[in-house]
């Protein structure tokens, strides 16, 4: 059953003509104008970055923007070959997942929650910050605090999700301070799998072996993993439940 987590503000389509500086995209809208929007997104998006194909954006113009625009969705073909809208903003992730713990979807799983903090600082000298940390209620059944760590997945194979997509030093390095908290801690990873045609995560071991090993090493240990389906439409993001986990991704040049 798919729960709304998020309302969105009103988003404007066009085509995508081409992204660029990493940073940087041109959309022709459907007037007929050309902008640039940013892109939040710095990586290869593979599978999602298709110029000629339908986007999405969001325009909020602000004296403290470089750009109006910002562009949130892409058009692709879904795992049946039925277009659908994936969410390419990296900086809704952590909103989409808190939002998700605050609708108490994930109690399931995390337990009774009675507090959120984003952005602590943790890790080796403090020099990191988690994403979100979580205090579980009084009544929880662990009361131990809950490191939540969130990655935008947008890459896939079939049905089968994968994080990364490019080789991610920052991500192996989350992945052993998620470790290293153990067992004081409860540290858990959440792929947002920001596409609503995926129902399996695995590591992206085509991209990233050593991302890959770190994974499996941390399910080892005791990391937790909930891969969060989420489906976007041009007003709202819904939640879809728990994908299951694998712990291998297809090896290079598989397939």
């Amino acid at each position: 059953m798919a729960t709304c987590v998020l309302s969105l503000r009103p988003l404007v389509e066009g085509t995508l003509v081409k992204r660029y500086k990493r940073f940087l995209a041109d959309i022709e809208l459907e007037n007929g104008e050309l902008v640039t929007a940013h892109c939040a997104n710095t990586g290869p998006m593979t599978g999602v970055l298709h110029p000629g194909g339908r986007v999405r954006l969001r325009h909020a113009p602000s004296p403290s923007r470089k750009l109006a625009w910002t562009w949130e969705q892409a058009q692709v073909p879904g795992a049946d070959g039925t277009p659908i809208w994936v969410g390419v903003n990296t900086a809704l992730p952590n909103h989409l997942v808190r939002a998700t713990i605050e609708a108490g979807c994930l109690e399931p799983w995390l337990g009774p929650i009675a507090a959120i903090r984003a952005e602590v600082p943790y890790g080796e000298g403090r020099r990191s910050r988690i994403d979100l940390l979580l205090t579980p209620a009084e009544n929880a059944a662990d009361p131990r605090p809950i490191y939540l760590e969130v990655k935008n997945t947008t890459w896939s194979e079939g049905e089968l999700a994968l994080f990364p997509d490019t080789v991610t030093e920052r991500g192996q390095k989350h992945l052993v301070e998620l470790m290293a908290l153990l067992p004081e801690s409860r540290s858990v990873l959440v792929p947002c799998l920001s596409r609503g045609d995926v129902s399996r995560f695995a590591p992206g071991d085509a991209a990233d072996p050593r991302y890959g090993e770190l994974f499996r090493q941390a399910l080892a240990a005791g990391v937790e993993v909930l891969p969060c389906r989420y489906s976007f439409s041009a007003s709202e993001v819904n939640w879809h439940g728990i994908a299951a986990v694998e712990t291998h991704g297809p090896a290079l040049g598989a397939g």
